[in-house]
């Protein structure tokens, strides 16, 4: 009789100890985070995917990435304490690259495209921009529609904005790893137009810069820039913090002064 109780007692003690330990796990499961912010600090550092983008990121004679985007990535890596570091990227492959942690972030004068909001956790945009085709400047008189282009020979950057307004348009494009490679093309002939950024443009052809004898003649679009984190992350409300502070501190427009694009910023 005695060893049957002593066998009852255990019984119930085992099943409340199972159950404090049900409990326990599940409110450590509860207290569980996947805090993009809080893994990016542990390694120390904010892997940022970019492509060379001038005026947004390039890389100096000594082989640093610089420009808007640059610099503004480094200033908010260095407000959550940590180092950054730019990763370049091909562009139809930024969301296979950040859901697979080889970067933190995709920070290249992405446009906030339908696709872009759906597939990444964005930040609020920070710049205005636009698709511009680009050509030889002797020419560019004859061509002042969407339409009157659509019969040119294009270069894109593949999976770029450029890439998907000028497909719209019903044009198939050669398709490259960056705009920089689609500039070229136009440069050496081998295309008669590219489409990229304004910004872009802007800063790369005519007088006084790389491409001289190239010039942007149509507006295809009007668009906004945004930073892309992984789908759910914190790191995009922890930016949009930073770039309200950032610009208030004349951070922003600092930086922007810096590489001429000041008329493009959005006030946060």
């Amino acid at each position: 009789m005695k060893t049957t109780m002593k066998n009852k007692v255990l019984s119930v003690l085992c099943a409340i100890f199972a159950l404090i330990m049900l409990f326990t796990c599940l409110c450590s499961c509860g207290n569980k985070t996947d805090s993009d912010l809080e893994y990016v600090q542990k390694k120390g550092k904010l892997l940022v995917g970019i492509t060379d983008f001038e005026p947004m990121d390039y890389q100096d004679a000594n082989g640093n990435w610089i420009g808007f985007d640059a610099d503004l990535a480094a200033a908010f890596a260095s407000s959550i304490g940590v180092e950054v570091e730019f990763v370049e990227i091909v562009w139809e492959s930024k969301e296979t690259e950040l859901n697979n942690k080889t970067i933190d972030c995709v920070w290249n004068g992405m446009t906030l495209t339908d696709g872009v909001k759906e597939a990444m956790e964005t930040s609020n945009a920070y710049m205005d921009n636009a698709q511009v085709v680009v050509l030889n400047k002797a020419v560019a008189s004859q061509y002042t529609t969407s339409d009157s282009v659509k019969n040119l020979k294009f270069a894109v950057e593949d999976g770029s904005a450029g890439d998907e307004v000028i497909t719209a348009l019903g044009v198939t494009p050669t398709r490259l790893q960056s705009q920089a490679d689609a500039l070229l093309e136009v440069a050496s002939g081998t295309s008669d137009a590219c489409v990229i950024d304004l910004l872009m443009a802007l800063a790369m052809t005519g007088e006084g810069t790389s491409y001289p004898d190239l010039t942007w003649c149509v507006k295809l679009n009007s668009e906004q820039y945004g930073v892309g984190f992984r789908k759910g992350s914190d790191l995009a409300a922890k930016l949009n913090e930073f770039l309200k502070a950032a610009d208030s501190a004349t951070v922003i427009a600092n930086i922007a002064a810096t590489y001429n694009v000041a008329d493009a910023v959005i006030a946060q």
